[in-house]
């Protein structure tokens, strides 16, 4: 009897390895659902805003776009807020769990259960049971079980596709994150050298006021004029100086919202904005590429093809259900009793060894349509994100668009303006002097004297709208993001943190978390992150 059960062992051991390299190996080959391809989209040949020289096609190196500007001011603050920024490291952390998501699927793929396990106790059998003898008797066993639901429909690693495309999406989403929070940065701060210009100018132009008033004020002494043309000085000037309170609080304002995109109290880049350096200066053109390079360059685009992708393999985790599951089970242990002629301590015997190995299978056949609808449910909401996809290519031509008539249009408008605030000036001049001769009433003045206030500040707020405009390009394409490439998403401290409290393997390492590559990998069967 010994012998025909070594014999079993012996013959069925191999066949059971034969077994299951047979069906890992099948397995490895199937995958129910469908495969995820780049839906299309309608995409321009052309910008329509190209004419006149202010757009360039040729391709461009977007990474640090905000040095169009030449402004070292504004290159400081871009350092600070990717290292500080709080929007942008919850973006950065969010990377981490998409990263770690997809480790807990990629270790489904591979034995689900694996246990070490061990017992001690104590029985006794019913003597009013059916063959009951009363007996009562010690039992230990130790020993290790497996459990493996192979992959023979694709399930895992469809799953594992779907966590890809989740990571990659998360990373995206990072991008989406950078690209805004340059063009906030960049925007707050020609806000507040556009609110110091026009501060400026009501400043020089109450000065003038100044003077015109002491000119009505002597003319009046003198008897040349009435006291009206004094009134209406002092009233010029103090309409002037009135313009200038809102205007100090929206800079304070806007400096306090550029402190919390760089997460720093407020007034705490008063030795970094002193002394101004003026409006940024727009550059005369733009470089805008082609609309084609859209669809790689701006992350909300790339985002929504991979929440597509993942929602498509999402298909394939349902449609797997409708098909029975292969698992490959097995035990194996020491089991021995104090039952005679045994003894516990025969447990490390080689002749106490048990074992149990062999498959299953187990198929949902009476599901009443929940399975099916699953998927109808699946299919329906990859549907959503493949047009929720179509929407964001139109939609990020349209902001590109408009980002480049604003820019256009925005140049013809500062240069007419510039124009006519030198011709109020001038008019101003010519206003004082005639008044001094008496050759004009001091009406003329106040009329000049608005008249220059009004252009000098429109041209003021014209140049903060084309610098905003040029602002509004460059994140309509996506601009910015690039500066990660190669760094980490989150900052030294909070990574020592998260190091500190546990173990987080290689996954803080930036070529975890942040690969160069733009696609996800295409091998889908790959070792577990330990």
């Amino acid at each position: 009897m010994a012998n025909t059960a070594q014999n079993r062992y012996r013959l069925g051991l191999p066949y059971l390895v034969l077994s299951l390299l047979a069906a890992v190996f099948i397995s490895g080959c199937l995958k129910v659902g469908p495969d995820f391809q780049r839906p299309e989209a309608p995409v321009s040949p052309a910008w329509v805003e190209r004419d006149g020289g202010r757009v360039r096609n040729e391709p461009a190196d977007f990474r640090a776009w905000w040095k169009v500007f030449n402004d070292p001011v504004l290159d400081r603050l871009m350092d600070m807020a990717y290292g500080q920024n709080p929007s942008l490291q919850i973006a950065g952390t969010r990377v981490l769990q998409a990263r770690a998501q997809l480790g807990i699927v990629t270790g489904e793929f591979y034995p689900q259960t694996q246990a070490a396990a061990g017992s001690l106790q104590w029985n006794r059998s019913s003597k009013a049971a059916s063959f009951g003898s009363g007996l009562s008797y010690t039992e230990a066993q130790v020993g290790a079980n497996i459990s493996w639901e192979l992959d023979f429909w694709g399930r895992f690693r469809r799953a594992i596709e779907s966590a890809d495309a989740g990571w990659f999406g998360s990373l995206a989403n990072y991008d989406n994150t950078l690209v805004s929070l340059t063009a906030d940065v960049a925007n707050s701060y020609i806000q507040i050298r556009t609110l110091e210009k026009r501060i400026e100018i009501a400043n020089q132009n109450a000065l003038i006021q100044r003077e015109n008033l002491g000119i009505a004020e002597a003319r009046f002494q003198f008897g040349l004029v009435s006291e009206l043309d004094v009134e209406q000085a002092r009233t010029a000037l103090n309409s002037t100086l009135s313009s200038i309170p809102p205007l100090e609080a929206q800079l304070g304002q806007s400096n306090h919202a550029l402190c919390l995109l760089l997460g720093v109290t407020p007034g705490s880049l008063g030795q970094i904005l002193s002394g101004s350096s003026g409006i940024p200066v727009a550059p005369a053109q733009v470089a805008a590429g082609i609309p084609a390079d859209l669809l790689r360059r701006r992350p909300d685009i790339r985002m929504a093809e991979y929440q597509a992708a993942a929602q498509c393999a999402r298909i394939g985790v349902a449609k797997a259900d409708l098909y029975p599951a292969f698992t490959l089970s097995g035990f194996f242990g020491f089991l021995s009793t104090d039952v005679a002629p045994s003894r516990l301590g025969d447990i490390a015997k080689w002749s106490s060894r048990t074992y149990q190995a062999g498959p299953s299978i187990q198929w949902n056949i009476l599901n009443y349509g929940r399975i099916t609808n699953n998927v109808r449910l699946q299919d329906a909401v990859f549907q959503e994100y493949l047009v929720t996809y179509e929407n964001a290519v139109l939609s990020a031509q349209k902001d590109v668009e408009d980002n480049l008539i604003a820019f256009a249009r925005a140049q013809d408008g500062a240069a007419l303006l510039a124009r006519s605030a030198a011709a109020a000036g001038r008019a101003l001049d010519l206003a004082v002097l005639q008044y001094q001769a008496g050759a004009r009433d001091f009406t003329t003045v106040i009329t000049a004297q608005q008249a220059l206030l009004t252009q000098q500040d429109s041209l003021a707020s014209t140049l903060g709208t084309l610098s905003s405009s040029v602002v509004g390009v460059y994140r309509a394409l996506g601009g910015g993001w690039e500066i990660r490439e190669g760094r980490d998403l989150i900052p030294p401290g909070m990574k020592s943190e998260m190091a500190s409290r546990l173990n987080w393997g290689e996954l803080l390492s930036p070529k975890s978390y942040n690969p160069l590559s733009q696609e996800p990998p295409k091998h889908l069967v790959r070792p577990p992150d330990w």
